[in-house]
């Protein structure tokens, strides 16, 4: 690889992620990008050759192997530092990925998520009830819809106390954030391994039913995990468990106000509410660009070579759109597509754990909604949404709408 010839930089507001997208796919199926910090990657722009490398054991996620952060060439405070660097399954190959996998997995089988749902529908309710209170003022509903449901999921399956939810919030934006300055950055970093040690002392203290007591009795048991990885699991369930679904049910909630023919067709009953929820995720994808994975060895993809060391983004919202694999109409979203095998919670070892919860939630969420105020609307034009200032987080900002619109 010419490493003089000029990179393409990702943009870090993220202002029009499709967009840039768009250019990168017409580049070719693998392109070479500058980070924020000059850092270098790969994004694989096709559906098939991503699916391909997210189960090719010539990469790994444990950053040793990437040759930059070897080097000492990714900066202090470095925006993703946290997500790339976390002690948990996203960032472990092997064994060690499966034993702390191994760990997590019970509480999110199928059996455990199904029983979550009424749960999921009674938060759904209190939520629903909540917002009809507010009249006919606009309201974001991002922020008091879609983001309260998962927090509070989440929340009890983690055993965090529900005064903690906004600053977990708050933190879990900063950390998936890529335009964060190195004093943000750190300062997130602290304050978050900060509540956990708080939850995780707490809880040790007077356990209970909740994932946190159950990975503390391990953790206090034998040496199955570590302290480090104990925390570093948390943060992962914790700011993934939420913040998909987030994006997922808003973005949802977008398209369906945005496209009054297809809203029509899953309200009347003509389309199932989950074709909503499965196109929507290869759409408009909760994570745009997952960071990262490392080459073990030097890598073809397409026409070009991914040289050992060099970092990967797998690049959900680039093959959600792929016409290779969706067709020439891959940018339109329609429900009424056959059913996308789409990769917006990955493929292989570390596909999404929380995959069903996500789902279960959306799709308790949207149709309740929709048959709450069946008068939905925008109260500002779509282009007026502002996105998520991260290439890894996909959403907007806030999503007002006028609950009794029409």
């Amino acid at each position: 690889m010419d490493t003089q010839t000029p990179l393409f930089r990702l943009d870090a507001s993220a202002g029009d992620i499709h967009g840039e997208n768009e250019k990168l796919r017409a580049l070719g199926p693998a392109v070479r990008v500058r980070l924020p910090g000059g850092v270098p990657a790969w994004v694989i722009t096709r559906h098939d050759l991503l699916r391909e490398l997210l189960a090719d054991p010539r990469t790994a996620k444990d950053p040793a192997h990437w040759s930059a952060w070897r080097a000492g060439e990714v900066p202090e405070g470095w925006p993703l530092i946290s997500v790339v660097t976390n002690r948990g399954m996203t960032t472990a190959d092997g064994e060690e990925h499966r034993r702390l996998r191994d760990l997590v997995t019970q509480a999110f089988t199928a059996r455990r998520v199904a029983a979550m749902r009424p749960r999921v529908e009674a938060i759904t309710l209190r939520l629903l009830d909540a917002l009809a209170e507010r009249g006919g003022d606009a309201v974001d509903l991002r922020r008091h819809f879609a983001y309260p449901l998962p927090m509070a999921v989440i929340g009890d399956l983690l055993g965090v106390p529900e005064e903690r939810f906004d600053e977990f919030r708050t933190l879990s934006a900063s950390l998936t954030s890529s335009v964060t300055t190195p004093d943000e950055t750190i300062a997130t970093q602290r304050r978050l391994h900060a509540l956990l040690g708080d939850l995780v002392a707490e809880r040790r203290a007077r356990p209970g039913e909740d994932l946190t007591s159950r990975l503390i009795a391990v953790r206090d048991d034998g040496d199955r995990l570590s302290e480090p990885e104990l925390i570093g699991t948390l943060i992962l369930v914790l700011v993934a468990g939420h913040g998909t679904t987030l994006n997922l049910i808003t973005n949802a909630t977008a398209a369906l106000l945005t496209h009054p023919e297809q809203r029509a067709a899953v309200t009347t009953g003509r389309r199932p509410w989950d074709a909503v929820v499965e196109e929507t995720l290869r759409w408009d994808s909760p994570v745009a660009h997952f960071p990262l994975r490392y080459a073990l060895d030097d890598i073809p993809v397409g026409t070009v070579v991914i040289p050992r060391g060099e970092a990967i983004l797998a690049s959900y919202a680039a093959a959600g759109r792929d016409p290779g694999r969706f067709g020439a109409d891959a940018a339109e979203f329609d429900i009424a597509r056959p059913r996308p095998k789409h990769l917006s919670f990955g493929h292989g070892p570390h596909y999404c754990l929380g995959a069903a919860l996500a789902r279960l939630e959306a799709g308790i969420a949207l149709p309740a909604l929709f048959r709450r105020f069946p008068h939905l609307e925008l109260a500002v034009p779509r282009a007026d949404l502002v996105p998520l200032p991260s290439f890894v987080s996909n959403s907007v900002q806030a999503l007002p709408v006028t609950l009794y619109g029409g």
